[in-house]
């Protein structure tokens, strides 16, 4: 994923507010006029939010990619500085729906709205959100909504959704591209749809059913070694200490834990699954009859839930403790799960000619669609739009 390549310290990060504002006389600091019963609940709703972004992780080839909407609405550490003079910019505030859909990503999605949310793990008081604030994370909400609802239309092979097809279309024509800073760079290309390209190969960009099911294990590996090399390990070996994800909220490890569920998912053929489908990739390779590939299977699924465990037992907050020694064992269950992964996948790569190994690919590929990356989309989309709507409630008047 694309993260911010420039930040300002942690501590400064953890601990600043919008005070900046509060000096500038030409700037409104009026808070807004609402209740902290419905703060609480937008909280609560980013994190139910929040967790459903995470879980989709595992699968962030396709659309997510394509469309920037990884970096979009999920870029971090947060720009504060650059939040902070947005609040300041008339233009962009009296335009800001338009604004955010080609500002830097460092001031985007969760983690600007987390940002004006939260503090210290907790909700922020409600005598603290300014109008200006509260403005702000309303435009962005809408947007990540929008986002989500874009995911889940370009994987939905069926088009069940006239009205998020629609602001799919209207997402990809209206966006832009962004780079590995988080600036915009171009027009995106027009709505494919991801979900019938990956059920019928040779249409996209999977050339064979193995193809693609082997992409699932890519999409895996590719969170699996953010989690650990850098979401985990750029903060626990000193390289980077302001490389830290959802700190505003204290939601890192649970970030880091849902990412894995998201691999647990793919996997296992299904959102929420604790032992693999009948049509999942692990089931398939788990009872192939190649007492290689099973034997690799079972190692996947050993070390997998090894490594959910490890995160959870990581000190918490991660945020005050990421140099704790359960950071290292964690990676560690991480690095072996990858490597166990891989070997599985060496072996799967043998089987290209295998005309009964392509068509339970088939099989593999359609549950995989619709039953995780379809169903964790429209969740997500759902949530978003539920965290969009507690954000327009917290205001009163």
């Amino acid at each position: 994923m694309k993260r911010l390549t420039k930040m300002a310290a942690f501590a400064a990060l953890l601990t600043a507010g919008f005070t900046a504002c509060s000096s500038d006389d030409e700037v409104n600091t009026t808070t807004v006029e609402g209740t902290q019963e419905a703060l609480n609940q937008a909280c609560a709703d980013w994190k139910t939010a929040r967790a459903d972004w995470e879980q989709s992780e595992a699968f962030l080839f396709g659309a997510a990619d394509e469309y920037s909407i990884d970096p979009h609405t999920d870029t971090w550490p947060v720009a504060a500085n650059d939040l902070a003079d947005v609040l300041r910019d008339a233009e962009a505030m009296s335009n800001i729906d338009n604004f955010i859909k080609t500002a830097n990503a460092g001031i985007l999605g969760y983690h600007g709205i987390e940002y004006v949310l939260f503090r210290k793990g907790e909700p922020r008081k409600i005598d603290q959100i300014t109008e200006l604030e509260y403005k702000y994370i309303s435009a962005v909400a809408k947007d990540l909504y929008n986002a989500t609802a874009t995911l889940e239309a370009a994987w939905d092979s069926q088009e069940r959704n006239s009205e998020r097809h629609q602001i799919a279309v209207t997402y990809v024509a209206t966006h832009l591209a962004i780079d590995d800073d988080g600036n915009q760079e171009g027009a995106l290309s027009g709505l494919t749809n991801y979900g019938k390209a990956f059920k019928n190969p040779g249409t996209g960009q999977w050339e064979t059913a193995l193809d693609a099911t082997r992409e699932i294990i890519s999409g895996c590996q590719d969170i699996i070694g953010e989690v650990g090399d850098s979401k985990i390990g750029l903060p626990y070996t000193g390289q980077d200490a302001s490389y830290i994800e959802s700190p505003y909220a204290y939601n890192s490890i649970i970030d880091f834990h849902d990412n894995i569920v998201s691999c647990r998912n793919a996997l296992y053929g299904g959102v929420g699954a604790t032992t693999p489908s009948q049509n999942s990739l692990l089931y398939f390779c788990l009872n192939s009859g190649n007492s290689t590939l099973q034997h690799q299977a079972q190692n996947v699924q050993n070390k997998l839930e090894t490594a959910l465990t490890k995160i959870l037992a990581m000190k918490y907050p991660f945020a005050l403790n990421y140099s704790d020694n359960s950071c290292k064992v964690a990676i560690d269950a991480l690095g072996e799960l990858d490597d166990a992964l891989g070997e599985m996948d060496e072996t799967l790569k043998g089987f290209a000619d295998n005309s009964t190994v392509q068509t339970q690919c088939q099989k593999i590929n359609e549950n995989y669609v619709d039953n995780v990356v379809v169903a964790t989309y429209r969740t997500l989309a759902d949530h978003a739009y539920q965290l969009y709507q507690s954000i327009q409630k917290i205001q009163t008047k």
